[in-house]
């Protein structure tokens, strides 16, 4: 399934701004993800293994917040990271 990312993330996929990703659920999706682009996962998911809060994920643009949700194949997958500064 694609996989669009935030540009805090792209330091990881090799400036990619989309990737491609594999998994039945988001957890499994992320794991996929860590394989392919080492790192990436600790900027998604905390110790705890919840998604970080500056973290937004939409599921064919539903907001998601659990890692056990279902996906499908033909899924769109969206990362939004929050900016914050001043």
């Amino acid at each position: 399934m694609k996989v669009f990312l935030p540009s805090p993330l792209y330091s990881y996929t090799n400036e990619k701004r989309s990737i491609d990703a594999s998994g039945t659920t988001l957890a499994e999706l992320l794991h996929d993800m860590e394989a392919k682009y080492p790192g990436i996962r600790f900027r998604v998911i905390d110790e705890q293994g919840n998604i970080r809060q500056h973290i937004k994920i939409f599921v064919n643009k539903q907001l998601v917040r659990k890692l056990d949700v279902h996906l499908n194949v033909e899924d769109e997958i969206i990362f939004i990271a929050a900016l914050s500064g001043g």
